[in-house]
């Protein structure tokens, strides 16, 4: 299977057709091997043509998983900046040295409520793809690649 260099205009919209983003993507090698976040993504991409436009759904699962309420932690206060407000998001290092990102639902006494889904976990989502270039890779850019569509972040 050869691996592709793809450039296309992407509509991301979620079940009920709602308009979630629209983004331009140039220059993404295109692999479906390994496990990936946006596997399902990446297997929906597999040999376009210039010009073709494709529909590509997704289920919550084959997408960014299921909304988990484990997911969300009580964090304390006095470790988050002072500025922060319900809706945005932090990352922090967790005790394994991995860095997470949450979104701050609600500020207690001492606590935060932080949410660790991804924003767009629990959704079913269709991309509305147009192809604007294609062309196989070559051997440097697999090897040198760091944008491939399995690890871009759709939001």
């Amino acid at each position: 299977m050869s691996i592709q260099v793809i450039s296309f205009n992407c509509l991301l919209k979620n079940k009920a057709g709602l308009v979630i983003s629209s983004t331009f993507n140039r220059d993404v090698l295109n692999t479906s091997e390994g496990h990936n976040v946006l596997h399902g993504l990446a297997l929906g991409l597999q040999n376009l043509t210039k010009g073709e436009r494709r529909s590509i759904a997704l289920s919550a699962e084959e997408a960014y998983g299921l909304y988990e309420p484990k997911k969300i932690i009580l964090y304390p206060r006095s470790k988050l900046p002072r500025h922060l407000r319900a809706g945005e998001f932090i990352s922090i290092t967790g005790k394994s040295g991995m860095l997470r990102t949450y979104k701050v639902v609600e500020f207690h006494a001492n606590m935060a409520s932080l949410d660790g889904n991804h924003p767009l976990a629990g959704q079913d989502l269709i991309f509305e793809i147009e192809t604007l270039d294609v062309r196989d890779a070559t051997h440097e850019e697999v090897a040198e690649s760091t944008n491939t569509v399995t690890t871009q972040v759709f939001h």
